[in-house]
């Protein structure tokens, strides 16, 4: 007797490519079921790319995708191009579902997200994630209930849009040694320092021209200060060096005390400032630690980087094999971001129907994350002082007290009352804990009116 095989859909489902033949459905073409959490930008251009494409995923995969639901905070909201009977408030249901095979999280956040995440893990389903935030405080409950449950956690669109970076880190570079990731990984702040830099603009005009043009949010917090790209940058470390690196342990400072004068400075070096996520391996073996840090820098204009502009993305990565490779494309944007969503969903649905996982957590060196006081690097420093005579030898003193090496001083016209000189200094390689000492005891020189202006000098 043949038993004839039932498609567990519920009604809510629309499938994406239904069974190839009437009867009995071999289990190859049995559909995978997915569940999406979100449908705002990138989720609404997920779903629709999903109906839209549907045979071609169905080629690439072996297997048709069947959309059975969509989590949303408020289903009456209208979503062109996607059917309305898919959404569902009650989002907790439908990661419970126990014929779910894939889920794909662009709720963001860390609540829900993480425990509708580890729900959906726990009944059975992989995961697609594009939450920075939620990978770089909680990645390792996530790995570690992923492993649990023998399903996978892919997660390429939660840096840097489009650009393929998580899976060569992840995959294609294992067999390497990386040293150094540095990138722009924000496109909201490289939009501001292009413009600043480009045209002359001001910092509050340019961020008024990135919301005007929907780059930056009503309150853009998350990106001017460094809290998006240190959430990346841990993610990036932790890939990059097998370790598990949380984005409260990146070194974070934003671009919004980034001035005229600061862009002025960095032209009159040869030099653009970028916000940079930097992560490098410091010391050798066993002993190497990990630094990682996010914060504006000057950066040469033949530099890789210093041409990167508008809101796109570049991450630079140094191995000790492969040597220098650069990635480069949209940072974000609907389109962009779902595209790296998709690649991931076709990956784990290949690897659902071939019965196998993907590559898990990898943590093995657990090198330490150090302070940023141990980084060693350049540093760019504008003053306001007196103009007279025995000024220069008060500050080159104070710096040498500090062990803080300078390379050039010179003086610019100052803007400031008669009496008063603007000089700026540039460092040899010195500790940021023995620089920021030199700060403050500047700061006390009755001869130092103001500093001005700190930042630090990338990739010479």
């Amino acid at each position: 007797m043949t038993e004839t095989a039932q498609s567990p859909a519920g009604p809510d489902a629309v499938p994406v490519a239904g069974p190839a033949a009437d009867g009995a459905t071999p289990p190859t073409e049995q559909p995978l079921k997915v569940a999406l959490l979100g449908c705002g930008v990138v989720g609404s251009e997920v779903a629709r790319m999903l109906v839209d494409s549907a045979d071609d995923f169905t080629a690439r995969i072996g297997r048709p995708l069947e959309l059975v639901g969509i989590g949303v905070r408020r289903a009456g909201v209208e979503r062109p191009g996607i059917d309305s009977a898919l959404f569902t408030t009650d989002t907790e249901a439908l990661v419970r579902r126990g014929d779910v095979d894939l889920v794909i999280e662009v709720i963001g956040g860390i609540e829900p997200a993480k425990s509708l995440i580890l729900t959906a893990m726990e009944h059975g389903a992989s995961v697609v994630t594009a939450n920075k935030a939620l990978l770089a405080e909680a990645g390792t409950d996530l790995f570690s209930a992923a492993e649990a449950a023998g399903v996978d956690l892919y997660f390429e669109a939660a840096v840097a849009g489009a650009i393929p970076i998580i899976r060569p880190l992840r995959e294609s570079l294992v067999g390497d040694e990386i040293t150094a990731v540095m990138g722009i990984v924000n496109g909201t702040t490289n939009f501001i320092l292009d413009k600043m830099h480009g045209q002359g603009t001001g910092y509050a005009d340019a961020l008024a021209e990135a919301q005007a043009l929907g780059y930056a949010e009503a309150d853009p917090t998350a990106d001017v200060e460094g809290f998006d790209a240190a959430a990346k940058a841990a993610i990036l470390a932790g890939l990059a060096f097998h370790s598990r690196v949380r984005g409260v342990e990146v070194h974070r400072e934003g671009i919004t005390e980034i001035t005229r004068s600061d862009i002025a400075s960095a032209k009159a070096m040869g030099c653009v400032v970028k916000l940079l996520a930097i992560c490098e391996l410091s010391g050798e073996g066993a002993e190497a630690t990990i630094n990682a840090r996010v914060h504006p820098a000057m950066i040469p204009e033949d530099h890789p980087l210093a041409s990167v502009g508008g809101a796109y993305n570049a991450v630079f990565v140094e191995s000790k094999a492969a040597g220098r490779l650069m990635f480069y494309g949209p940072g974000a944007g609907g389109s962009p971001t779902a595209s790296a969503v998709l690649g991931d969903l076709v990956t784990v649905a290949r690897n659902r129907t071939r019965h196998t996982r993907g590559p898990g957590e990898s943590t093995y060196a657990q090198r330490p994350v150090h302070s940023i006081g141990e980084v060693v690097t350049r540093y760019h420093l504008s003053l306001e002082v007196d103009d007279r005579a025995g000024v220069l030898a008060a500050i080159a003193q104070c710096f040498a007290e500090h062990e803080v090496s300078v390379q050039t001083l010179r003086q610019v016209a100052s803007p400031g009352e008669d009496g008063e000189a603007r000089l700026v200094v540039v460092t040899h390689p010195a500790k940021d804990a023995a620089l920021a000492a030199c700060v403050r005891a500047l700061d006390e020189l009755p001869a130092v009116h103001e500093v001005l202006s700190v930042m630090r000098v990338e990739g010479l």
